[in-house]
């Protein structure tokens, strides 16, 4: 772990006062999902140097490199990293001695495309979206799809196969719906989950998404859209929208505050309140 000399900001709001988007990081490649451990710390990735970083006290430190590509991350019950590394093709987790556990690469015998964004659900069962974007010249799935393992499983489930790019997703704490970004149609779905980690039930949630999701503690759903992020109730009303200078990639949520990552290498933080 070793620090890295980035631009550090601590105040800089944009349009919505000491409530909208403040910029902490600057001068990154392309910061992509966001998420905060068990003790608060924001970690995200940067793409194209295949990095995670570790944010805290205003200090910024890689926190693991050579990444595959690192996309989305999450924390699991035992508070191990767990990250879609997109450019390798597989999702793996990091142990308490810094290696590295593959839990999925292939699906019937065949490779992922580049697994996007993922969620761990109440039982440790990790739910994923395996989209691709740039080339698809060597893929071997037969569409873009998501997928669900098990706690414990080795084998996937796909679980949703009617969508065009999906990319982010979350479900709620009580596991009984899932969202889930269709990119490539611009939507947003909502489905219930059953058992074995199945969804059925897809209804439209809002029509816009681009990428990245997050839940308040309140149950609010955060979506990022073209150049903004907008708050829904669960109901699928808007209560708020955040521009920004360049599209959003990702979010999270974490004690009363929302990290926003955005292309043109910043990181941002809004104060949602309790």
């Amino acid at each position: 772990m070793h620090k890295m000399l980035f631009t550090l900001i601590c105040i800089c709001s944009l349009s919505f006062g000491q409530s909208g988007p403040q910029v902490i990081l600057e001068d990154l490649q392309f910061p992509e999902g966001p998420a905060v451990n068990a003790e608060g710390v924001l970690f995200f990735s940067d793409i194209p140097p295949r990095l995670v970083y570790r944010y805290a006290a205003e200090e910024l430190t890689v926190f693991l490199d050579s990444t595959g590509g690192a996309n989305g991350l999450a924390f699991d019950a035992q508070d191990r990293l767990v990250a879609c590394a997109g450019k390798a093709r597989h999702v793996f987790r990091l142990e308490p001695d810094g290696s590295r556990t593959i839990l999925a690469d292939s699906y019937n015998g065949k490779k992922l495309n580049s697994p996007n964004d993922l969620w761990i659900d109440p039982h440790g069962g990790i739910y994923f979206t395996d989209p691709r974007y740039g080339s698809t010249d060597d893929l071997e799935q037969d569409g873009m799809h998501v997928y669900y393992l098990q706690p414990g499983a080795k084998k996937l489930i796909r679980v949703i196969d009617h969508l065009t790019r999906p990319n982010g997703i979350i479900g709620t704490p009580d596991n009984q719906t899932l969202y889930v970004v269709d990119e490539g149609e611009r939507q947003t779905w909502q489905y219930r989950i059953g058992k074995n980690g199945k969804v059925t039930d897809k209804t439209l949630f809002c029509n816009g998404g681009i990428d990245g999701l997050a839940l308040t503690d309140k149950g609010g759903l955060v979506v990022t859209m073209e150049n903004a992020v907008r708050l829904f109730t669960p109901a699928g009303e808007q209560l708020k929208s955040w521009p920004f200078e360049n599209n959003p990639t990702n979010v999270c949520f974490a004690e009363g505050l929302l990290y926003v990552t955005t292309q043109g290498g910043r990181v941002y933080h809004i104060h949602l309140g309790q």
